[in-house]
């Protein structure tokens, strides 16, 4: 299956002199068209600045990404722009993201107008469908959905610019465990009925393992290990993998059962 993104060699550098910390560093990899590939790691590995890196909302600090066959490492203005209707991204937490006086239909309007017209109307329900809702959510406020209704109104935003590259960095870790497998599913479904890409974020390997196809792990800004996910869980080459699948008991046993909700939710 061919890469529709690649990264090679990115570094990024914060700071200066005796103050500079290396936050990613020299790290390689590529995500295959149609698949979930899961970035994981604890806190400060790396990962979200790589999901930033990815997005364009900052620079790497040396190395190159490629998106399409095309070099996208320093893109500005309408280059940048028009990448950005192809790469959407999903954050952590769905409030932020909602000014608490506008409603849903007020957030969306936005997008609807950059698609354009009858088409953009046609795409607000389309997407509002894919995510498990529909039009009566447009008259509601922020405080008025759940946390799982929320980031699932951030998912329908992004597939209204019907996006070839989505980005979930760390998007169910402020949910409970029902609404995070909702979320899991809603981003399974995506891949499995429109083909679409998706880089997740997370530092959980349990929730990676339910979602990946491909898995990345991340520790202190080096990428450690990265293969097929079922070769990363049963045969993990770096002792930080083991650590990490040591933390999920129970994983091993739900991946053979093809029950890894159980590892997703607290028993």
């Amino acid at each position: 299956m061919s890469a529709i993104f690649a990264a090679e060699h990115i570094t990024k550098t914060f700071g200066r002199g005796r103050s500079q910390v290396q936050a990613v560093k020299d790290v390689s990899f590529a995500l295959a068209e149609g698949q979930v590939t899961t970035i994981v790691g604890e806190s400060g590995s790396g990962k979200s600045t790589i999901a930033r890196l990815v997005l364009g909302l900052m620079p790497v600090t040396s190395g190159k990404m490629i998106f399409q066959g095309k070099d996208v490492t320093h893109l500005k203005g309408r280059a940048r722009a028009e990448y950005w209707r192809d790469v959407q991204a999903v954050f952590q937490d769905p409030f932020s993201s909602f000014n608490q006086f506008f409603t849903v239909g007020t957030l969306l309007s936005r997008s609807m107008r950059l698609v354009g017209g009858k088409v953009g109307q046609q795409r607000l329900a389309e997407s509002l469908g894919y995510v498990g809702m529909d039009l009566s959510v447009l008259g509601r406020y922020p405080h008025q959905l759940s946390g799982g209704q929320r980031q699932r109104v951030m998912i329908a935003r992004a597939l209204m610019m019907r996006p070839k590259l989505l980005i979930a960095d760390e998007a169910t870790s402020m949910l409970d465990a029902s609404l995070r497998v909702n979320i899991l599913n809603v981003l399974t479904d995506l891949r499995d009925e429109l083909g679409m890409t998706i880089l997740f974020i997370t530092h959980d390997i349990g929730q990676a393992c339910y979602l990946a196809d491909r898995v990345l792990v991340m520790e202190h800004g080096v990428m450690v290990e990265q293969g097929r996910t079922d070769q990363v869980i049963f045969n993990p080459q770096h002792e930080y993998t083991k650590r990490l699948l040591a933390d999920v008991p129970k994983l091993h046993e739900a991946l053979e059962l093809e029950e890894l909700h159980e590892i997703v939710e607290p028993s």
